[in-house]
């Protein structure tokens, strides 16, 4: 009975592994036909690039994610794309594109990684590349209608954005050209700065565009012929809070400064300039995470600005500014024959360049060696420039520096003539003292180097001599190539 059951047991289960044996495997899943799509060399500085791989002939089972790009802000979500062709004999092809879209955060040229991408199984590798970021050429017309983001890869897969279900916030961004003076003299400084002004919340809608071409231009447009220009240290980038009138905070981004120094007395006539920036308009009913956006271009302009100049009154030749002097002298004991350093300074406003060192009086027994100018700018916008001189009393007694330098100076703030005069006065002792006449044997140098000079006279006449050799010269070897010549004929 034992053994009955045992052999039942064996006959069954030699039937089910047979049975499991010759059953087919099922077939596995096809992984279709997968390809990567090229992405664009070029995109709007709106964006988006757009990286994105096909599938024909299979569902999409799973894929890995697409990489990150440095410059570019990665969209949340995917965007597909399922295209339905009819082939001949009734047959459907189905494509599937599958997009990742990247959004740039300013113009310039970036590098796209190579980067590899697993779909249903299959690896697909891209060598990466390069893409320039930035925008069309911008309406020359204001008004005309906005190019939008332009046509390229992104807009030939996933269509172009449709206008009409976009809007244009409104923003309060204003371009202005200011002076800090209505009314100058010749010689005097006017400020003049190019400021954009916008709200905080307005960063979000505004961009500049090709920034740089367009400074380069409105600098050419600021430029005074009749004027001596001083550049502003370059502006920073980041903006300044500001509250205008009523009481509003604004944003206030310095894009150029100059001053400007009238050399006639010419008014200083600047021209209305524009500067255009890329606004977005939004979407009229985003979806949860919809962050799309459409460019345009929005020109900006400034009102042009005019600046009196007046001329001075008579007798109308100084140095324009409001200066203050600033001396000093080393030591506080002096002797005859001792050198000692006398700093005439001068701290103020005006036109530095213009301020040169004032010329010394002539006086018997001093001698005057100098000066050494050295120029430094001051926190509060002003400068300092001093003129160091050294001097040597030959004579004992009271030397009043004031006999010696003074500068003449029209100071545009009380519209009167002053003069910077030394206070200080150097009492000298000692005994007087001859000017001894220089001798080059006296000299470390010179006298040992005028010692071993040839002492023989030359001809002014060598250079002619030379020249008229060289002349003859020439013509024997010209000769010589028209012998030559012949006997070769």
């Amino acid at each position: 009975m034992r053994r009955w059951w045992l052999g039942g047991w064996l006959a069954a289960w030699l039937l089910v592994a047979g049975s499991g044996q010759a059953q087919p495997a099922a077939p596995a899943a096809p992984a279709g036909q997968v390809s990567l799509v090229a992405p664009a060399a070029s995109v709007p500085l709106a964006g988006p690039l757009t990286l994105a791989f096909r599938l024909q002939g299979a569902a999409l089972g799973s894929h890995s994610a697409f990489p990150e790009i440095e410059g570019f802000r990665k969209a949340d979500g995917l965007t597909t794309t399922t295209t339905t062709r009819l082939l001949s004999g009734g047959r459907r092809s189905t494509e599937l594109t599958v997009a990742q879209r990247y959004f740039p955060y300013a113009e310039g040229e970036y590098v796209v990684p190579a980067f590899t991408i697993t779909v249903n199984g299959q690896v697909l590798r891209s060598a990466g590349g390069r893409v320039r970021v930035g925008a069309a050429s911008p309406p020359l017309d204001a008004s005309a209608a906005p190019p939008g983001t332009g046509v390229g890869s992104a807009d030939q897969l996933l269509g172009k954005p449709k206008p009409q279900y976009f809007y244009e916030p409104p923003d309060a961004g204003q371009l202005a050209l200011e002076a800090d003076r209505e009314q100058v003299y010749v010689g005097q400084g006017v400020r003049v700065n190019l400021y954009f002004y916008l709200k905080p919340a307005d960063q979000a809608l505004l961009n500049f565009y090709d920034f740089n071409n367009q400074l380069t231009e409105l600098l050419r447009q600021l430029r005074q012929p009749t004027t001596w220009e001083v550049a502003a240290p370059d502006p920073s980038p980041l903006p300044d809070t500001v509250r205008r009138a009523g009481g509003q905070v604004y944003l206030r981004f310095r894009l150029a400064g100059r001053t400007y120094y009238p050399l006639t007395k010419e008014a200083l006539q600047f021209p209305a300039l524009q500067l255009t920036l890329t606004k977005f308009k939004l979407l009229k009913k985003p979806q949860p995470g919809d962050t799309e956006r459409l460019a345009f271009y929005k020109t900006y302009a400034a009102p042009a600005l005019r600046v009196a100049v007046r001329p001075l009154p008579p007798p109308g030749a100084a140095v324009v500014g409001e200066y203050v002097l600033r001396e000093g002298i080393s030591g506080t004991r002096f002797r005859t024959g001792e050198a000692f350093t006398y700093t005439f300074g001068v701290e103020g406003s005006g036109n530095a360049a213009a301020l040169t060192a004032p010329a010394l009086r002539p006086r018997a027994g001093l001698a005057v060696y100098g000066p050494t100018t050295r120029e430094e700018a001051l926190p509060d916008g002003r400068f300092r420039k001093s003129f160091r001189y050294r001097l040597v009393a030959q004579r004992p007694g009271l030397l009043a520096l004031d006999s010696l330098v003074q500068l003449p100076f029209f100071n545009p703030t009380t519209a009167r003539y002053d003069t910077l005069r030394p206070e200080l006065r150097v009492a000298v002792a000692g005994p007087a003292r001859a000017t001894a006449a220089a001798s080059p044997a006296d000299d470390l140098f010179y006298g040992p180097a005028l010692a071993r000079a040839d002492a023989q006279l030359q001809s002014l006449d060598v250079y002619h001599q030379v020249g008229r050799y060289a002349a003859w010269l020439l013509a024997a070897l010209l000769g010589l190539a028209a012998v030559g010549w012949w006997r070769a004929r």
